[in-house]
């Protein structure tokens, strides 16, 4: 007798993803100091800074913290802290994604209240992962199928797999 076993498709991409989350790159964070968090081994880096103190004229951030950012992106690209790239991949890769596919609170890097701290930027970190990872999630088989609609910009008629964060489908 020969049988088949139903894959869900949604499934498999949520387990994929959270096990490279759990055992490759959130490991990776933990113990994150402060000074590494902010450390500067180049001169110039874009970073998170008190307010009244970054190096841009645009600066991002509601509270006590900005980041360090300007439109156009100039090219070539600055070299950036880990702080930067945590609060990049908080508001930019997580949060917006969060709000725009899954209902989740506006958020936009003007608007953000950026940590000051490693422990702090973690905490966003994990909280939007798991926001993030929830909504996929609910997305079910046939969400996943669906185009992921203006909140993709330019990929607005693709299915939300090539568009994902974490897709290399291009």
């Amino acid at each position: 007798m020969n049988s088949t076993t139903a894959i869900d498709v949604n499934d498999l991409l949520v387990e994929q993803v959270d096990w490279h989350w759990r055992t490759q790159l959130r490991p990776r964070l933990d113990g994150l100091t402060d000074d590494e968090y902010l450390w500067e081994p180049v001169a110039g880096m874009w970073s998170v800074h008190p307010r009244g103190h970054g190096r841009t004229e645009m600066q991002g951030g509601s509270g006590d913290t900005t980041i360090d950012f300007a439109h156009p992106e100039p090219t070539p690209a600055p070299v950036t802290t880990i702080a930067w790239r945590i609060a990049h991949l908080v508001v930019g890769v997580l949060a917006m994604r969060v709000h725009g596919h899954f209902g989740g609170p506006p958020v936009d890097y003007l608007g953000f209240d950026y940590s000051p701290t490693a422990a702090g930027a973690l905490a966003q970190l994990d909280e939007q992962y798991a926001a993030w990872l929830a909504g996929v999630r609910g997305w079910g088989e046939e969400g996943l199928r669906e185009p992921c609609g203006p909140a993709e910009g330019p990929w607005a008629e693709h299915s939300a797999p090539t568009s994902s964060p974490t897709s290399t489908a291009s």
